[in-house]
């Protein structure tokens, strides 16, 4: 099984690029909004450590930025929290897929929480700083404090494109997405 792992800056179209692939993808993101929608031991866990901020479950989100932009070590405690469930659905999920020919791991901390292995092929999505910061502000949920604490808990995007192996200038064009897709394919295959 080939281990293919999207790398990139918040909002570079990472899980873009990931589904266009056509093969499995295991999404952290959408596994964590399902984490603080219906798994009561992660909201516990959440509770116990940050019980003046998560407070009610399902887990909100607006509960979850308050508790990061009032202090730093907070997201650290949820990170922990949330990262442990995270890597058992992935093992769950390349178990599941053990007989795909390629999967694709969309995973926003992939080398900071050292989840890849030495084999794996890194993809990183490259995308303008303009165009990124255009579409995070169309989200609903957009906190330029957030998205800076978020940022900083990554590794420097120019370290994680040197570790590439491919790289992906995304234009949030369909064709040229797929083009950058249908080369990257024709060199593993």
């Amino acid at each position: 099984m080939i281990r293919i792992g999207i790398l990139g800056d918040i909002g570079s179209g990472k899980s873009y690029i990931a589904k266009n692939f056509g093969y499995p993808v295991f999404n952290a993101d959408l596994e964590v909004g399902k984490l603080y929608k219906k798994n009561k031991k992660t909201f516990k866990k959440l509770n116990k450590i940050l019980p003046n901020y998560i407070y009610s479950f399902p887990v909100n989100k607006s509960e979850l930025s308050e508790a990061i932009l009032a202090n730093k070590s907070n997201l650290n405690k949820i990170v922990k929290i949330v990262h442990l469930e995270i890597r058992k659905r992935m093992t769950i999920f390349l178990r599941k897929n053990k007989n795909k020919k390629i999967v694709i791991l969309d995973i926003p901390l992939l080398l900071e929480n050292k989840i890849n292995k030495k084999k794996d092929i890194l993809v990183f999505v490259e995308s303008k700083k303009l165009d990124i910061l255009q579409r995070l502000k169309k989200r609903s949920n957009f906190n330029k404090e957030l998205y800076r604490k978020l940022h900083n808990i990554q590794l420097p995007l120019k370290y994680k494109k040197k570790k590439s192996k491919f790289v992906i200038k995304n234009d949030f064009t369909n064709k040229s997405a797929k083009r950058a897709i249908k080369n990257i394919l024709s060199k593993i295959i």
